[in-house]
């Protein structure tokens, strides 16, 4: 935990397969299986994110994913599953303000591990909002060889999801989501809104210490506002602490068709923060993406 008078974390820290940011953010993109962000650490030094819990070992803390494409099943870790694989080490781009981005190239390869369903490229940039919060922005493009259906397991009991997904820490507690309209709730299913926070009491919080992250939709997104999918305590998730699962799923009601080179952009904002954000600063923050 950073105090007082420390001096600033590193701005980029090279590992084995990952890059560090800032000291806040690790992203693995040398994971086989799909590149994840994980720990996500707000300023106050609280991790709030969980890497491949027992219930579903295929939720890596922050990533992004589709369900199917045209069929083939790139979420699941279950054989048979597709890969997303970075081309090479992300290039490392750092700029005024402590500003870093991030950006790589991808291959999403089929469950043969030979033919290519998708080539993406990926740009996360980590943007400093203070001494209490940091934006981590997600900036894709996803562009099929050969027309190509993205598409999700329908909701019933459980579904929908597909997309920038974050899976919270089992201890971070007494979590609640917010959304735009100044709603909150336990569980979302589906609700459109141009943005979900989810707050809580972060693992080792002192008592009255909050903490949560935010999803922000970008206005320029197919399908904005987005519908949201996520819940504090499910049974899906088992028992193991708090489910703090929060997923931007723009697939939700129907799948999405593209066709042979088409292009599919797709931004987000993930705001870490201490402290509870009101409706209102997040309502500003997004419309900064504006």
């Amino acid at each position: 935990m950073t105090a007082p008078g420390d001096p600033p974390p590193t701005p980029v820290a090279q590992g084995e397969g990952t890059t560090t940011v800032a000291g806040r953010w690790t992203y693995h993109w040398g994971a086989r299986r799909r590149p994840f962000v994980h720990p996500v650490t707000t300023p106050a030094g609280h991790v709030l994110t969980r890497e491949a819990p027992d219930d579903h070992p295929w939720h890596h803390a922050l990533w992004f994913a589709i369900k199917y494409v045209d069929g083939d099943n790139f979420w699941e870790e279950m054989e048979p599953y597709g890969v997303l694989r970075h081309d090479d080490r992300p290039e490392v781009v750092e700029a005024a303000g402590g500003v870093v981005a991030l950006r790589g190239s991808l291959t999403w390869t089929r469950p043969d591990r030979e033919t290519v369903a998708l080539t993406e490229e990926r740009t996360l940039t980590h943007v400093p909002l203070g001494p209490d919060a940091y934006a981590i922005d997600l900036d894709t493009t996803l562009v099929p060889g050969a027309p190509c259906r993205l598409d999700r397991t329908p909701f019933t009991t459980w579904g929908g999801y597909g997309g920038l997904t974050v899976r919270g820490a089992g201890d971070w507690t007494d979590t609640t989501l917010l959304l735009a309209d100044g709603s909150t709730h336990d569980r979302v299913l589906g609700q459109a809104s141009a943005w979900c926070d989810l707050t809580g009491t972060p693992p080792g919080g002192a008592e009255g210490d909050r903490a949560g992250i935010a999803l922000l939709d970008h206005p320029g997104n197919r399908r904005h506002p987005t519908p949201f999918y996520g819940s504090t305590r499910a049974d899906t998730y088992g028992d193991d602490g708090w489910s703090n699962f929060l997923n931007a799923a723009f697939l939700w009601h129907e799948p999405l068709d593209l066709a042979a080179g088409e292009e599919l952009r797709v931004r987000h904002r993930v705001i870490v923060h201490d402290g509870v954000w009101e409706r209102d600063r997040l309502a500003a923050a997004w419309a900064d993406l504006q």
